[in-house]
C-alpha cells in the first residue's frame, strides 16, 4: 500500500528563509515527491522539521485524505504503478491537463523522432492557439465544439501577432485571415494534438481516462477548396534544369533541390535537409520523415541514384543543416529561390514541392505506370491494402523502373551547352523526298 505524508527538508531552505512543503509518496520501495503551494518558516516547524502550524496541518490533511481516496479508488490497479507514476496520476487528477503544455510536449517528441517538418507544422498551430487563448495554459476539458468554432473565426480574421525572431526579440506583424485550405490544415493538426493527448494521458487498463470526450468527433471541419494541380510538363522541368541562376544563390539552391527531388522520386525537403539517408551500393536509402512514425516499416525506401543526381548529392551532402539552422529556414530559402527561378524561366507559382507532384504525374500519365507502382516510388502506403502488404516483400526494382522511365523523358533533350538550350526536335532528312505510294 502506498503511504503519503507532508514533509519539509532542511536542504530545501530558500534564500528568503522559507521551505516548500512536499508531499512524500512511498510505494513499491520507491520514493517520490510532489511540490505544493505551501511555504513555511522556522517558526512553523518543530526542531525535527515537523510542521506544527495547526491551520496549515488541517489544510494538508484534507489534501492527503483526497489523495488517499484517489489511491484507494485504484484498487488492484495500484500495483501496476510505481511511485513516480502514482505522483503523475495524482497531479493530473488534481490539476487537470494543460492542453497547451501538452502541445509543447508533443512538438518536442516529434523533434526527438526526427519529424522536423511535422514538428514545425504543429508548432505553428500551437502559436496560433496561444494567440487565441491569450495564455500558454488552457485546460483540455474546456475545449468544446463552440471553442473550436470560435478558433476558426479567429483564424479567419485579420489580427496583430507577436512572435520572437532568431535572437529572441519580440516583433509584431499584421496577420491576414487564413484561407479555407489553411484553416482545414490547422484543424487537422488541432485534432491531431487532441488525439495524441488522449493516447498520452488515458490509461484504460487502469481505469484512468481523464479525457473522456473528443469534440472533434462532433465538429464538421471546414471544406477545402479543390487543390490546384501542382505539376508541370517535361519541357518546363527542362527549363528549370537548364536555367543559370547566380552561383551560390538561393535560386541555385532551389534549382538544384528541385531537380534532386525529381531525380530521387520526389524526396521531401526535410529528408534532404536532415541528410539522414545512407548511400549503399549506388542506392539512396532513408526513412521518410513525414510518415516514419506512423508506419510499421518506418517508411523505409531504397532508390537508385541516377547519374544526374550524384553530383547534386555530393555538392550539398552534410552542408544544408550548417547553412540553415532549421528546416523552416531551409524551406523559406527554397521558396524565395523558386520565385527567382520562375522569373528566369517564365514559369508561374512553381514551388519546390511541384517536383514531387510532377514526378508522380509523369510516371502515371506519360509513362503509363500503374498507380500502385507510382505509390511505391513516392513511398506512399495504400490504407485499403494494408493486409495485402503484410504478405508482399518490397521489390525496389519496381521503383527503379518507374524512376528510369520518368528520367528518360528528360534525356530526350541533352543538357544545354554554352548557355543555349538545345531543341527537342531536330530535322535530319531535310532534303529527302519520300516516294509516293500508288
Amino acid at each position: 500500500m502506498a503511504t503519503l505524508s507532508a514533509k519539509v527538508f532542511k536542504h530545501h531552505k530558500k534564500a528568503d528563509g522559507t521551505y516548500n512543503v512536499k508531499i512524500y509518496i512511498y510505494h513499491n520501495s520507491v520514493r517520490s515527491y510532489m511540490d505544493t503551494e505551501h511555504y513555511v518558516t522556522d517558526k512553523q516547524l518543530k526542531k525535527d522539521l515537523q510542521i506544527k502550524d495547526t491551520f496549515l496541518l488541517s489544510i494538508l490533511n484534507r489534501t492527503l485524505d483526497n489523495y488517499r481516496k484517489a489511491i484507494s479508488d485504484l484498487g488492484p490497479r495500484l500495483d501496476l504503478l510505481d511511485a513516480h507514476s502514482l505522483k503523475d496520476y495524482l497531479q493530473k487528477k488534481e490539476d487537470g491537463i494543460n492542453f497547451l503544455g501538452f502541445c509543447q510536449i508533443h512538438v518536442d517528441q516529434l523533434k526527438a523522432n526526427g519529424q522536423l517538418k511535422s514538428a514545425a507544422n504543429y508548432n505553428t498551430l500551437r502559436n496560433h492557439l496561444v494567440d487565441f487563448f491569450e495564455s500558454d495554459r488552457f485546460q483540455i476539458s474546456d475545449i468544446s465544439v463552440p471553442v473550436i468554432k470560435a478558433f476558426v473565426r479567429f483564424l479567419s480574421s485579420t489580427r496583430t501577432v507577436i512572435r520572437k525572431n532568431q535572437f529572441g526579440r519580440s516583433y509584431e506583424y499584421q496577420a491576414k485571415g487564413a484561407a479555407n485550405n489553411s484553416i482545414s490544415n490547422y484543424l487537422r493538426d488541432f485534432s491531431g494534438f487532441f488525439s495524441a493527448a488522449i493516447h498520452y494521458y488515458n490509461k484504460p487498463a487502469l481505469g484512468y481516462t481523464p479525457i473522456s470526450y473528443n469534440p472533434f468527433l462532433e465538429f464538421r471541419s471546414v471544406d477545402k477548396a479543390e487543390t490546384k494541380k501542382r505539376n508541370i510538363d517535361v519541357e518546363q522541368i527542362i527549363k528549370i534544369r537548364d536555367c543559370r541562376p547566380e552561383e551560390s544563390s538561393r535560386a541555385e539552391l532551389a534549382r538544384d533541390m528541385f531537380m534532386l527531388s525529381f531525380y530521387i522520386c520526389g524526396i521531401n525537403a526535410v529528408d534532404i535537409y536532415q541528410g539522414s539517408y545512407t548511400i549503399n551500393d549506388g542506392r539512396l536509402e532513408y526513412n521518410r520523415s513525414k510518415t516514419k512514425g506512423k508506419r510499421k516499416d518506418n517508411a523505409f525506401i531504397s532508390i537508385n541514384i541516377p547519374a544526374e543526381a550524384m553530383p547534386l548529392i555530393l555538392k550539398y551532402n552534410g552542408k544544408l543543416s550548417k547553412r540553415y539552422a532549421t528546416i523552416t529556414n531551409f524551406n523559406k530559402a527554397l521558396s524565395k529561390g523558386m520565385k527567382v527561378i520562375c522569373g528566369l524561366t517564365g514559369l508561374s507559382e512553381v514551388t519546390f514541392y511541384w517536383a514531387r507532384h510532377s514526378f508522380g504525374n509523369l510516371a502515371r500519365n506519360k509513362c503509363r505506370k500503374s498507380k500502385d507502382d507510382v505509390a511505391l516510388a513516392l513511398n506512399h502506403v495504400d490504407q485499403g491494402r494494408k493486409t495485402t502488404d503484410i504478405y508482399l516483400e518490397k521489390d525496389w526494382s519496381i521503383v527503379d523502373e518507374v524512376q528510369a522511365a520518368v528520367i528518360k523523358l528528360l534525356r530526350i533533350q541533352p543538357f544545354a551547352a554554352n548557355d543555349e538550350r538545345v531543341g527537342i526536335r531536330t530535322t535530319i532528312f531535310k532534303d529527302i523526298t519520300l516516294p509516293q505510294l500508288v
